[in-house]
């Protein structure tokens, strides 16, 4: 999930580095588990099924479910969504794009990643967006580091949005991360020179561009948390947490 509160920026410890660690392990483990399972015919809330019992087996609670109202324990946004969809009945169908946004509690700390789909056989508009997206993430982490201001990550990430024809989302942004599900750092995917806060060691944080094939505008559902895009337009989303060291 992507809306902080404004909170203090924390800066972790080695014990939090371990934990955060485990966490973060377990979280992708989960990705790489439900991916066989996304195929069409699938229906969201099966998805959502399979990812909770999953990490409740390993002793881990799913952190999205009840976090400020929210129903269900991940988040899976199909097509148009951007973020914060909510798993149920509906059938995903070949040619779909899902993220499924995974968000562990687990030793006291948090992990939190996120996937982008493709369902069945998509078109190469789609495949485009997806690809595009992780590249996206990548340059995003690349541009972190010690020293390094926040919109550097931001300025990246459009930079090779820019460069491929695709909208950055800027309504939801990444965010720091621990012991809190949210907490104060603030970290846009768009070039915004205002995000002067230095990275410095200690900090941990989420990198999770949200790209558009058309106009990154975006609008909410009356369950008060489903983002879409205002013209239909298809969107992907990459997510991971980082932590920042000495080098």
């Amino acid at each position: 999930m992507a809306s902080p509160r404004r909170r203090s920026i924390k800066i972790h410890t080695p014990e939090d580095f371990a934990a955060m660690r485990r966490a973060g392990v377990l979280a992708a483990q989960t990705l790489d588990f439900i991916t066989p399972h996304v195929e069409p015919g699938v229906t969201t809330g099966a998805l959502d099924r399979l990812c909770h019992d999953f990490i409740v087996k390993r002793g881990a609670v799913l952190a999205p479910l009840n976090y400020r109202g929210f129903p269900k324990s991940v988040c899976t946004s199909v097509n148009e969504v951007i973020c914060h969809g909510i798993p149920d009945s509906r059938a995903l169908a070949d040619g779909d794009i899902v993220n499924i946004d995974v968000t562990i509690f687990l030793d006291g700390v948090h992990g939190d990643t996120s996937v982008t789909f493709p369902v069945g056989e998509v078109s190469d508009h789609d495949r485009h967006l997806i690809v595009e997206t992780r590249v996206a993430l990548d340059e995003g982490i690349a541009a972190a580091g010690p020293g390094r201001p926040v919109h550097a990550i931001g300025r990246a990430i459009q930079k090779h949005a820019n460069r491929h024809g695709l909208g950055v989302v800027r309504e939801f942004i990444g965010h720091g991360i621990g012991t809190e599900f949210h907490s104060g750092l603030q970290i846009p995917h768009y070039h915004d020179p205002r995000a002067q806060t230095v990275l410095v060691p200690g900090m941990t944080f989420t990198v999770e561009p949200m790209l558009t094939l058309g106009d990154p505008a975006c609008g909410m559902w009356d369950d008060d948390w489903t983002a879409v895009t205002l013209d239909g337009r298809r969107t992907a989303q990459y997510e991971h947490t980082l932590l920042v060291t000495e080098d």
